[in-house]
């Protein structure tokens, strides 16, 4: 049986450029040891023990900064600020900042020559595409008010409508009927179908698209656009996206299915999903998440979930996060990056804590205690309530249980430009033992034999 090798990681010794930032690594990690005890001398220790404390009481205030309301999240978020200006202050006067500035800066040397060595994880984030005729009767929604004005600020209306697109426009104080605009147009013979806006905007159009074998267009022009991220969209300029209406290829990637629902990203449960039905969370979002989440970690709220995955089943998890594709990193707010689209399986990660603290530093990545990951075809979500809150893509609904999530594979026909910026790759984590293989394992002898065998 031929041996396993982790990606871009070669079967035998490691050599040439690899090798060298490696040993790189572990000479400027060395180096800045050193600085501190060869210029710090018998400061070295006092250093240590200050460094652990200001890590110590930095902990602290996060923790009440985040469960806490009131003065007390005030005073905290204080002496977050006021700890680092306190031990920068005893530096100077100890003489002894520039040094730990040397040796930080021989810190973060190690570590980028240790993640070029390693080198990028080699994610296969390459989905098949084909290419595809302009369409004819494009049809787009646009939303002006989605990710701050980007449908004004980028022209996004007479682009299109220059590329032959018909737009409409979701003006006005009312709640527009998008899925009956969109069904209306395949009615009168639009043949694809596309959306300027956020991504709860884009799933929902996205379900019609798949329903008639559509092609579907996604404009990036949402506030964090989690979807065009991860079909490698120009997220900096929504306009290139319309490029697809001329010069477009096309992708099949997976859509989610929430009791008859699409979704393209994630359905969320318990803490999240609460948080989505703030009133105040489209406007806020930052500021409704720390007015809540003192309540949502101090203690339980809501009803009471049980998640079924499989053979697994996870009972009484305070969240519960249903994705459209396995995430790639350990985003717990679900905003991470999947590598592909079109894997045809769901991703569930469920958090179970004891405590705000648990729950903390779940939160701050200190730990992965009460976290656990699944992948399927589908996820049940019981409840002892008769109906509970969801977020279905960071729309708020309320939804009768049980609710059952799946996945189709290959559902959508998404239609992208042939140039666009591509999937970005992902990093390989950090991983000290096989830095120390590739920098200090032998180089093969010429011969095949080892020196005086």
């Amino acid at each position: 049986m031929r041996p396993h090798h982790e990606p871009g990681e070669t079967a035998g010794p490691a050599g040439g450029r690899p090798r060298v930032l490696a040993r790189a690594a572990f000479l400027a990690a060395f180096g800045s040891a050193a600085v501190l005890l060869i210029f710090a001398g018998l400061h070295t220790l006092t250093l240590l023990i200050l460094t652990v404390g200001a890590l110590a009481v930095g902990a602290a205030a996060s923790f009440w900064f985040l469960t806490s309301r009131g003065p007390l999240r005030w005073i905290s978020l204080g002496i977050l600020v006021l700890t680092p200006i306190s031990v920068i202050t005893l530096l100077i006067r100890a003489h002894l900042l520039w040094a730990v500035v040397l040796a930080s800066l021989l810190a973060m040397l190690a570590q980028a020559c240790a993640r070029a060595a390693l080198g990028e994880a080699r994610a296969d984030t390459v989905m098949p595409e084909r290419p595809a005729p302009p369409p004819r009767r494009p049809f787009l929604v646009m939303n002006p008010r989605s990710g701050g004005g980007k449908v004004g600020k980028f022209d996004l209306q007479k682009r299109a409508e220059a590329l032959g697109a018909e737009v409409a426009l979701l003006e006005g104080a009312g709640a527009a009927d998008i899925a009956a605009l969109a069904r209306n147009a395949v009615a009168r013979g639009a043949d694809l179908l596309g959306v300027a806006g956020g991504d709860g905007t884009q799933a929902l159009v996205a379900g019609i698209a798949a329903a008639n074998d559509l092609p579907f267009l996604v404009i990036s022009a949402g506030t964090r656009n989690h979807f065009a991220s991860d079909l490698g969209l120009d997220l900096s300029d929504p306009s290139t996206c319309l490029d697809a209406l001329a010069d477009g290829t096309e992708l099949r990637v997976d859509l989610g299915d929430i009791d008859g629902r699409a979704f393209v990203n994630n359905a969320s449960f318990g803490v999240y999903a609460q948080m989505v039905q703030s009133p105040a969370y489209r406007e806020d979002k930052t500021a409704t998440i720390l007015q809540l989440l003192p309540d949502m970690l101090g203690g339980h709220r809501g009803a009471r979930l049980v998640a079924h995955q499989g053979g697994s089943t996870i009972e009484d998890p305070q969240a519960v996060l249903v994705s459209n594709g396995p995430y790639e990193t350990h985003d717990l707010a679900g905003l991470g990056r999947r590598a592909r689209l079109d894997r045809g399986t769901l991703g569930m990660v469920t958090i179970k804590v004891g405590s705000a603290r648990q729950a903390v530093g779940l939160l701050r990545r200190a730990h992965q205690r009460g976290l656990t990951r699944h992948t399927g075809g589908e996820v049940l979500i019981e409840a002892d309530e008769p109906e509970i809150p969801v977020g279905v893509d960071g729309e708020a609904l309320v939804l009768p249980t049980p609710i059952r999530c799946t996945i189709t594979a290959g559902a959508l026909r998404v239609r992208v430009p042939r140039d666009r910026p591509g999937v970005r790759p992902f990093k390989r984590p950090m991983d000290w033992a096989r830095l120390r293989r590739l920098a200090f394992s032998q180089r093969p002898h010429p011969t095949g034999r080892r020196p005086g065998s």
